[in-house]
């Protein structure tokens, strides 16, 4: 990175410092750059996303996704919820334009998004500043094992607990029941409450308010059962 105030956990490039701009690059720090930010000016946001991105009371829920894919979810839970605002963290280019774009033109006034790696959260938000999290099919780094890349993990979930308020909830939903086994083991070890665990969601007792994702309606088709889980940070 080219700027020390960068967490050293996790390092990704620097997006202006790149020898060939693209159009998703040229639109993050120009024609979105007022609701998506890149991994430096991202930095400025912290204890600030309420008033200085979404302009709102300091009362307003703020929710986080952690990889919003091409934004199905992200747009959709912006748009039904107008009185939370929401932010959206993603690492790729092309999917972190097409969520703000989605939900953009869904007229959501409440959606920012950030490229920024979910492993560094604590450099761009403050204690308490974060209500409720959404994690949908994070990569299951299962082909090379590679469990410490998995972002479901003690060490996470301890930052998170930080980070969020009292009684705030996590959600995370995977098709990899083996991402899933291991994550469940490190969930047992946090500081969460589990609210409701199944290893097929879909023909469970909340299956009606689930929204299916671009990546679940694939998995679904394949016959892929849906593993999920719903957390809390208790109240006291």
């Amino acid at each position: 990175m080219t700027d020390a105030s960068i967490s050293t956990k996790r390092r990704i490039n620097v997006t202006t410092d790149l020898p060939h701009q693209t159009d998703y690059t040229l639109a993050l720090n120009g024609e979105y750059s007022h609701i998506a930010f890149d991994e430096m000016r991202v930095l400025a946001n912290k204890g600030k996303w309420r008033s200085d991105v979404f302009k709102v009371d300091a009362n307003v829920p703020m929710d986080l996704e952690v990889g919003t894919g091409n934004g199905t979810h992200f747009a959709h839970y912006a748009q039904k919820n107008p009185n939370r605002t929401v932010v959206g963290l993603e690492l790729k280019y092309k999917p972190l334009i097409q969520t703000i774009r989605r939900a953009d033109k869904a007229g959501c006034r409440n959606a920012a998004v950030a490229r920024f790696h979910a492993f560094n959260l604590t450099d761009i938000f403050q204690p308490g500043e974060i209500d409720n999290v959404f994690i949908h099919f994070p990569d299951p780094w299962t082909s090379p094992k590679k469990p410490k890349n998995r972002f479901v993990q003690k060490m996470n979930l301890d930052l998170l607990f930080d980070l969020q308020k009292p009684g705030s909830i996590i959600e995370f939903k995977t098709d990899s029941l083996v991402y899933f086994d291991w994550a469940m083991d490190e969930i047992r070890l946090s500081k969460y409450n589990i609210l409701f665990e199944t290893r097929d969601l879909h023909n469970s007792p909340i299956k009606a308010e689930n929204f299916e994702t671009a990546f679940e309606k694939i998995f679904l088709r394949e016959g892929i059962l849906i593993n999920f889980v719903r957390l809390q940070k208790p109240h006291q």
